[in-house]
């Protein structure tokens, strides 16, 4: 009787697969994804619905999010393998590909998801100096008049930027502390509803005459046929930016060190698939939002950035501090997409070289406010190496849109689309020319095509714009 009250016990402490109980219910998950998904794409919805019109506008953003949505259901029912609920748990995105995939596609979810993860600090490292400028460059315009050119150099900004960043690294298990995600959560809302808010100010204003067109920017006066269509395809590629969440729905369903992960009944993937309706359900309806008050307010000459753009001058004091959550929200994202590739680096040095001392050996030291840790060299080099990496080629490449554009592209079809279908396909085993099957194939192809369109007209932006300025002198 004792040892089955033992078990009992312990049952009630730890899951199936021996980890600390999951307690996330369908409230939280539906929290987690909302915070992962509404982030710094949404400050160039506006722009994105300038270049695409207020037709073809509204209407890709509806089909970007039931597009995510849908794959996103394909991509619960394989946390689990080789059953969706009575499965062996898999406990990242990695992990599920290998589980229902194998090798090859294992290895080329590695290449699209690291690469992605690097991409986005770059451009978190881009987006959080191009609004500490703004800052500085609001209380310019307030102090010395609208008319004032205010002109700032990004780089600075850039450098504090990856100065704390270099701090921050060092600290072990910073993805752990889950008061960053509440930090981020509340910091998104308050700027993208500060930018609602200031967009609708100014339509109720009605300050002079803004110019809307179905179709968006027009092809006339400084706007080729080319450039239009070129700008189109990188819109696409924002939205896709917008909507990219992906490489977290694996750890809101598993890993209990991050989240506060869904408990196992009712079966995970039932919750995690109303969780997915209900998360981008509310991002589509607050994206939309941003999006068409922005381009109302803006009209075709929306900025890329509508908080750093200056369409608002004030109040100024609200703009700053608009700009501040975004600051404050981008330092601790920076840190949740980074601390993967440190970790999988770290790992893999250690086993490929487990005698070097300067790879395992720590050094304990005390700090304030902290504790004792231990200190690594190989950790203190290498990710100093990373963040520097980083903010060199943020100043390389200091294009807010066509690089948001990019990451978008580059991270839709493979970890958005192919993956979550080509495992849902090798899960259920769907017979191949089926109409499941060729109906998941024809998704596939069609989002391939649209994920290359929107990477060229991201390139192609790119290369424009490295034409017209001096590389490492990126001004606001």
């Amino acid at each position: 009787m004792q040892k089955a009250n033992g078990i009992e016990a312990a049952s009630s402490i730890f899951d199936d697969d021996g980890r600390p109980k999951r307690t996330g219910t369908l409230l939280t998950a539906s929290a987690h994804i909302i915070t992962a998904v509404i982030g710094s794409g949404v400050l160039s919805l506006a722009w994105c619905i300038a270049q695409l019109g207020w037709v073809a506008g509204p209407v890709a953003l509806v089909i970007f999010s039931l597009i995510t949505w849908y794959t996103s259901l394909l991509l619960a029912d394989c946390y689990r393998s080789p059953h969706p609920v009575t499965g062996t748990r898999n406990y990242t995105y990695m992990n599920v590909v290998k589980a229902n995939l194998g090798g090859l596609k294992f290895k080329l979810c590695g290449v699209a998801q690291y690469g992605n993860l690097v991409g986005v600090t770059i451009g978190y490292t881009l987006t959080t100096s191009i609004s500490m400028a703004a800052i500085k460059r609001s209380n310019c315009f307030h102090k010395h008049g609208h008319g004032v050119g205010c002109h700032t150099s990004n780089n600075p900004f850039m450098i504090i930027f990856g100065i704390i960043q270099i701090v921050l690294s060092q600290i072990p298990n910073f993805r752990e502390l889950s008061v960053l995600s509440i930090i981020a959560a509340v910091m998104s809302f308050a700027y993208s509803s500060i930018g609602i808010g200031l967009s609708v100010a100014k339509v109720a204003g009605g300050n002079g005459h803004i110019e809307e067109t179905l179709t968006g920017t027009p092809v006339g006066k400084g706007m080729s046929s080319m450039d239009k269509m070129w700008n189109v395809f990188s819109a696409l590629g924002d939205i896709a930016f917008a909507y990219a969440f992906s490489n977290v729905l694996i750890e809101i369903q598993a890993s209990p060190s991050r989240f506060d992960t869904l408990k196992s009944s009712p079966p995970e993937n039932r919750v995690m698939k109303r969780a997915t309706f209900v998360g981008i359900s509310v991002t589509t309806v607050f994206y939309t939002a941003c999006g068409i008050v922005g381009y109302a307010a803006f009209g075709n000459k929306a900025p890329g950035n509508f908080l750093t753009g200056f369409g608002f001058f004030e109040p100024f004091w609200l703009v700053d501090f608009a700009n501040i959550c975004i600051v404050v929200h981008l330092v601790g994202a920076y840190q949740v997409y980074c601390q993967p590739i440190f970790g999988f680096v770290e790992s893999f040095c250690s086993k490929k070289w487990p005698q070097s001392k300067f790879i395992t050996r720590g050094y304990p030291i005390n700090v304030p406010c902290y504790g004792t840790t231990k200190l690594s060299l190989f950790r203190l080099t290498w990710r100093t190496a990373y963040v520097i990496f980083t903010t060199a080629l943020a100043m390389l490449l200091p294009f807010f849109n066509d690089f948001v554009g990019l990451l978008g592209a580059l991270s839709f079809w493979p970890l958005t689309v192919f993956f979550p279908i080509e495992m849902y396909i090798a899960q259920a085993k769907i017979p191949r020319f089926s109409f499941t099957w060729i109906w998941l194939q024809i998704l596939s192809w069609v989002c391939l095509i649209i994920t290359l369109l929107a990477a060229a007209g991201s390139i192609r932006g790119l290369i424009k714009s490295l034409q017209t300025i001096q590389i490492f002198n990126s001004v606001s």
